[in-house]
């Protein structure tokens, strides 16, 4: 699956154009979400160096982007050809209507199997995003 994430409230908390502190398990999570083999796009507001300053930052995290600010690696932007919306199958964004939901409940989302709140806690990453799901979803 292709999917846009945004970078300011969504990747990072919000201090455009400086760059914010790591939201909860977001590295973690997009990691994953790579690991699977989804297509990752970073879409964002930011342009220039707070562009590059961004992947930069998000690399150095280990996160890798299949394409950056449009729907492929190799696409030209040409306003008369294109529109600027990007082609993906899902947008993370925390502007999103009604919110941010977190990146626990979007891994719960797109992979229910692994993220469930009956699952048993394994070992690494994915142990301590399901034992963190499991303590935000108890009643």
């Amino acid at each position: 699956m292709k999917i846009a994430v945004d970078f300011d409230g969504t990747i990072v908390e919000h201090k455009y154009p400086e760059i914010g502190k790591p939201i909860l398990f977001a590295f973690e999570a997009l990691k994953e979400l790579n690991r699977r083999g989804h297509k990752l796009i970073l879409w964002t507001y930011r342009s220039g160096r707070e562009l590059d300053e961004a992947v930069a930052f998000c690399r150095e995290k280990g996160v890798e982007f299949y394409a950056v600010n449009k729907s492929h690696p190799d696409e030209v932007f040409d306003p008369e050809e294109m529109s600027r919306k990007i082609d993906a199958e899902l947008f993370i964004d925390d502007r999103n209507l009604g919110g941010f939901p977190g990146w626990a409940a979007i891994l719960h989302e797109l992979h229910p199997e692994d993220f469930a709140v009956d699952t048993g806690a394994s070992e690494g990453v994915l142990g301590r995003l399901k034992q963190a799901w499991r303590e935000i979803t108890r009643p």
